[in-house]
This record gives C-alpha cells, structure tokens and sequence, in this order.
C-alpha cells in the first residue's frame, strides 16, 4: 500500500502535541527531532516536520497529503484545504490589543493608527469589514515591544493566557478569531482508506482523553438512582459483589461535569469510588 504523508509542525507550540497524538495513535517512528521526514513502521504513513507556516501549502498543492496545522495558519496563508478534524489542543484567541494608558475605546478609534502583527492577512480582512483604515506594520517576532518602541499603537497576535499583554503593559482590545489544531487534507483524499482510519483512531483517542473510567460500590436499593446519573458510552455495566445486596457499577463520566457528576452520585449512596483514565474509547 502506497504511504501518504503528513506534516506537522517541527518545533513550536504543537510540535509535542501532534507527535504525543500520534503516537497515542499507535504509530510507532523515530528520530523525529534530528529529520524532515520519518516513516511510521507499523502504518503506511510518513510524517513530515516543517515550518507550520508551509504546512497548508504544501497539503494544498498535494506534497503533503495531511497534515496538522493551527486554523490561525491556514487563515493567514489562504490555503485551499479541507478540514478533517478538529484536535483540541493548541487552542489560542488572535486579539488586537492596545496600551494600558491608550483611550481607543472602539474600532473607529483604530483609523489612522499603526498596528504591528505578524498576521497582516487576517487583520487586513478583520479591518476592512469593519471599515477600519490602518497602517498594518508586519513584525516577524516580539510584536508586544512594538507600542512601547513606538512602533505602533496596537498589536494584532496570538494570545493563549494573556500573560505576555500584561508583561508588556498591553490589554485585549478586540477578538478577531479563535484558533485550535486541526487535521487538514488536501481535496478528495478524505475517503481514501488509510485516512479514515487514521481519524478512527485520532477519534478514538480524543474521546478518551475527555473521558475517566469510575467504578463505585452501591446499595441495590440505590442503584436506580445512580444509573440515572451515569448514561455512560451505553450504559453502566453492574457487577454483584460478594457482600449481599451490593453491586459494583462500571461505567465512564466526560471530563467536563466530572465532580459535579461524582459529587451527585455520593448524595445517593456510591461509596468506594474508584477513578482512572481512558486510553481510546473505539465506537
């Protein structure tokens, strides 16, 4: 079977990510951090390490078959891809941001001014539907100094915590877009077999990471009330324990409502709990 490729990013903020994925995938390669490209051994994949800015490009003109990118990226390189799925992970806020002392106080405010990003795609088309006329400086790197250098009078970049805009005396002005890492494939290759079960198994891996597996001890009288409780991938499984009239329910809780979940079942009587990760849920 032909190997495809895919690209993800050789260092930055979803390099460890992508790999971790990958590998919690079942795919087992090497050497990635001396290469550009290593071959999956047990899946007819390669993986290529680039520049994330190159990564839509070089799915959309088909060098690369797939790959793992920011959805910040390909709006910034206006690459024709299509999007497989979304990962979760490196997920950030694309912000203008002005000084602390600044009275902008609206976009209006913004005409005339000089904003310095490294993101002049997306900010120009930001700008322009909002009918706002500025001065767009493209700073490759340490874009938050430009405003205390005079450089300008807002930033347009990432922002994940907000920690460097306060660092450099900078606050959030307008959101323009929101940004997470996506698998992306050039067009037509979503139904080619190896790709769907590469994103089996992407699917099976990220539902676990949103799930826990619980096991907890409970009454038989009150285990009407803690099967409502845990709808579960189908429902609980009940085991009976040797103590009469006690049942062990296995079952698994979203991430998301987790204590609120565990904090209703102990209300109704669920004693020796017991709390462990999910590596895949496969459905």
């Amino acid at each position: 079977m032909k190997k495809l490729k895919i690209a993800i990013q050789k260092s930055g903020r979803l390099n460890e990510k992508s790999v971790q994925l990958l590998k919690n995938c079942g795919l087992s390669f090497e050497n990635y951090k001396s290469s550009l490209i290593t071959a999956v051994s047990n899946f007819p994949l390669e993986i290529l390490f680039l520049r994330d800015d190159d990564i839509p490009e070089y799915v959309q003109d088909g060098i690369a078959d797939l790959g793992i990118v920011g959805e910040n990226v390909i709006a910034e390189t206006e690459a024709n891809v299509h999007y497989l799925q979304r990962l979760g992970f490196g997920k950030c806020s694309l912000k203008i941001a002005v000084p602390n002392h600044s009275d902008a106080k609206t976009l209006a405010d913004l005409n005339g001014k000089a904003i310095a990003t490294s993101y002049p795609t997306i900010l120009k088309k930001y700008l322009d539907a909002n009918g706002i006329s500025a001065d767009i400086r493209v700073i490759s790197g340490s874009v938050e100094i430009s405003p205390a250098l005079e450089l300008s009078q807002a930033i347009f970049d990432i922002v994940s915590t907000g920690g460097t805009l306060r660092s450099n005396g900078l606050k959030p002005f307008a959101d323009v877009m929101s940004s997470e890492a996506v698998l992306i494939s050039k067009n037509g290759i979503d139904g080619n077999p190896v790709v769907r079960e590469l994103i089996q198994r992407i699917q099976s891996v990220l539902r676990a990471a949103e799930t826990k597996y619980v096991v907890l001890n409970v009454e038989r009288n009150n285990l009407d009330d803690i099967v409502s409780l845990l709808p579960g991938v189908k429902s609980p499984t009940i085991v009976p324990l040797a103590e009469e009239n006690w049942v062990a329910v296995h079952t698994v809780i979203s991430e998301r409502d987790f204590w609120e979940k565990i904090n209703k079942l102990k209300s109704v009587g669920a004693q020796g709990i017991v709390v462990m990760p999910v590596e895949k849920i496969i459905l």
